[in-house]
């Protein structure tokens, strides 16, 4: 890695280690085998959104050209939300594309990600379902997006509970997952679901 990027890295990395974020718990950050080109990150799920309660996971990578280039980011745990893809986890934030500068530090961009849960921006989605769905129906969203917080980041068990409907796919033979995306997808209908499942 390139002398001035790990310089950096390592500088950013105890900037987030003694901050009052990772003291209460809202961030995390870890080496991952001990380089600083690969580094995991942690935040938790924001107060007041369908995310809270839950834990975050982010695989970050870090080029040689950091920080002149932004560092490639992604949700490891799957989450339900119109700027992170369900699928690959990946994030739609223009600050890790083209509004990117290099007086940015890892700090605030987990914070901004963490800023994402709370704001987000169904015009300019990652994921076309999520934001669909963001837009024509919130409460199911937001009831959706509980459910996946519940499952997969630990969050605290939502009021109404969809795994009889997860139940009833996998009892057809579809694994967990791809019957929870499909009727998160098709907002819970458990006939289109199923149609679609098996096409």
């Amino acid at each position: 890695m390139a002398n001035i990027a790990a310089k950096r890295i390592k500088r950013e990395f105890k900037e987030v280690m003694k901050s009052e974020e990772v003291a209460g718990g809202v961030l995390k950050l870890e080496l991952v085998n001990d380089s600083w080109t690969e580094l995991k990150g942690q935040i938790a799920g924001p107060p007041e959104t369908p995310y809270e309660g839950g834990t975050f996971l982010l695989e970050i990578k870090v080029p040689e050209t950091y920080p002149f280039n932004p560092p490639k980011i992604r949700f490891m745990t799957k989450i339900w939300h119109p700027n992170v893809s369900s699928v690959t986890g990946a994030i739609c934030l223009d600050i890790l594309k083209d509004q990117w500068a290099a007086a940015l530090t890892l700090r605030t961009v987990l914070l901004s990600i963490q800023a994402l849960l709370s704001a987000a921006e169904p015009n300019d989605p990652q994921d076309a379902v999520v934001a669909k769905q963001y837009r024509e129906n919130l409460l199911l969203f937001t009831l959706t997006a509980k459910h996946w917080t519940n499952i997969y980041a630990g969050g605290p068990s939502p009021v109404y509970d969809f795994d009889q409907k997860v139940q009833l796919l996998n009892d057809m033979g579809i694994d967990e997952h791809h019957a929870r995306v499909a009727l998160s997808t098709f907002d819970w209908d458990l006939e289109r679901a199923t149609e679609q499942l098996f096409v």
